[in-house]
């Protein structure tokens, strides 16, 4: 993935990632920490999107979908959603660390 120089944040995306009640902070330091990025298995017409997961600087377990968009020649992570991972997630993250 490309070097980003921050994030895109408006009314389209931001109700969508606060409604479960992770902030923009805990949302831009995961991508701070180096989160697990992957593809979203689930593809978009419109855009390419990816999945992050990882850990707050609270350490938080976090998961975040998003976009990358252009701002003029600028590219900015522009979340979809974002909401705390379940336990089961954690676990499943914790191990593919771990190897």
């Amino acid at each position: 993935m490309e070097s980003v120089e921050g994030f895109d944040w408006d009314e389209g995306n931001w109700p969508k990632c606060g409604k479960h009640g992770v902030s923009k902070e805990e949302i831009e330091s995961l991508f701070a920490r180096s989160p697990m990025i992957l593809r979203d298995p689930y593809p978009s017409e419109i855009e390419v999107r990816f999945n992050a997961v990882g850990r707050t600087q609270s350490d938080r377990p976090l998961f975040v979908a998003f976009t990358v968009r252009r701002d003029g020649d600028e590219p900015r992570i522009r979340p979809i959603s974002a909401r705390y991972m379940h336990e089961k997630e954690v676990q499943r993250y914790e191990q593919t660390r771990k190897t």
